[in-house]
């Protein structure tokens, strides 16, 4: 953004404003060096107008169906945090000049791990793995102890690469096993705390080297009363041995100090299904879980037929238990639109960011989005905009006839600017992004 009708030097005198250090872009703000130091925070920006907004405001129809969306520009006033207003376009006022870049609500990570990663480091590929998920745990039994000497460091690293990404928000899955301890959780505290003012997130104390296959139990619970939000696990089958032992302890965990739950499960084959039916049962006998209860990956549900997929869509919808996917995973595919249907809340995540688990990562929920646009075939106007949901962790400017339901008074500034002239366009574009806001905080 730019102050269009004042000089620069009147601009940064009326204003109090600072950039977040983590990452810089072409942006919307342009500010001279005001005491701004590498690094630094976001002041809390009180309030302040924007103008040249450029909102969704319908679609525009041709013998019934969608073919474009219609778009204005607007002025949003911004006040500690929240939107206070959306009104008519002046574009001869004095406020802060979004150019006509698109705004949508920012984008949400909402399966990612902060807490381990080489992002930041030299170059490395993943390496031949052998033996599986519990080889794998061997790994990470050598190679955790180095990771943590500057993973807090690592961990600011790769949120700046978010928010570049037009990510305001991250649920991160955090280790918590014997190796660790608390060191990993610890760490990642000290990172969010550092980007407090830029960036928002939501912890999962992972047990990724099982809750029982290590004696991590003890960690567990003390993890669970050390700042985290969700109790989660990983394959209680093939890690732990036993389905129901697991399970009860993640759920009693989260019941007892008022968590939500998020399970990885990678199981494909009987364990997998048996799993995902004994949460289901749980969070049923249980409704305080209902809502809050995730189950990340899940590829079991891309194994089944059509109909036992319809049925289990029918009841995590009912159970209000909602699927994490990420996208695409090798050649499964998982029945997103059939989730969706049964009002199941689906999201996604980039996982694994260049780590030993993982070589790829760009950082974007958008790539993510317009990947599951093409393996859905959601090529039109409509299907295209509907998508973004994936992005957004829910919210979409409009609903699905076409009516403006976002941004409103009320709503909390967390936005994205992108160079795009519609929702279905960024998609398609994957359109870079310009800008980002959280908490009325200008990031960038």
């Amino acid at each position: 953004m730019e102050q269009s009708t004042v000089t620069r030097k009147e601009f940064i005198r009326k204003s109090a404003w600072m950039l977040a250090g983590a990452t810089f872009l072409p942006g919307m703000l342009f500010v001279e060096d005001a005491g701004l130091k590498k690094g630094g925070h976001a002041h809390k920006n009180k309030k302040y107008t924007l103008k040249n907004v450029r909102l969704e405001t319908g679609f525009v129809y041709h013998d019934g169906d969608v073919i474009a969306t219609k778009t204005e520009l607007f002025m949003v006033d911004v006040d500690h945090g929240k939107i206070k207003n959306v009104r008519s376009n002046q574009a001869d006022a004095q406020a802060i000049d979004a150019r006509g870049m698109l705004m949508l609500p920012a984008f949400k990570d909402m399966h990612i791990h902060l807490d381990k990663t080489f992002y930041g480091d030299a170059w490395r590929a993943v390496e031949r793995r052998t033996g599986g998920l519990k080889g794998m745990i061997a790994l990470e039994q050598q190679i955790l102890p180095g990771m943590l000497k500057d993973s807090a460091h690592k961990a600011e690293k790769l949120i700046g690469l978010l928010q570049s990404k037009g990510t305001a928000f991250a649920r991160s899955h955090v280790n918590i096993e014997p190796t660790s301890k608390l060191d990993s959780l610890r760490h990642l505290q000290m990172a969010l705390d550092n980007k407090k003012q830029v960036f928002g997130a939501e912890l999962v104390a992972f047990p990724q080297h099982g809750v029982y296959y290590t004696d991590s139990a003890p960690y567990m619970k003390e993890a669970a009363q050390a700042g985290v939000d969700f109790i989660g696990g990983v394959d209680p089958f093939t890690v732990d041995g036993a389905i129901e032992k697991t399970m009860d302890f993640t759920v009693q965990l989260a019941l007892d100090y008022n968590k939500g739950i998020d399970i990885h499960l990678h199981e494909t084959g009987a364990s997998g299904l048996k799993t995902v039916e004994y949460l289901i049962n749980k969070v049923n006998e249980n409704p305080v879980l209902k809502g809050k209860t995730y189950l990340s990956h899940c590829f079991v549900l891309g194994k089944l037929d059509q109909a036992k997929q319809q049925e289990m869509a029918e009841k995590l919808g009912a159970a209000q238990i909602g699927i994490v996917s990420t996208i695409p995973f090798a050649g499964l595919i998982m029945p997103i639109p059939t989730l969706l249907e049964h009002n199941v809340k689906v999201m996604t995540g980039n996982d694994s960011i260049v780590d030993h688990w993982n070589t790829f990562g760009s950082g974007s929920v958008l790539q993510k989005v317009n990947t599951a646009a093409q393996v859905y075939g959601k090529t039109t106007e409509f299907g295209l905009s509907r998508m973004l949901k994936l992005a957004t962790a829910g919210p979409l400017p409009l609903d699905d006839k076409g009516v403006q339901q976002w941004p409103k008074a009320g709503d909390a500034a967390d936005l994205v600017f992108l160079d795009a002239s519609c929702s279905a366009e960024a998609i398609s574009r994957i359109s870079p992004v310009t800008s980002l806001i959280y908490q009325g905080n200008i990031v960038f």
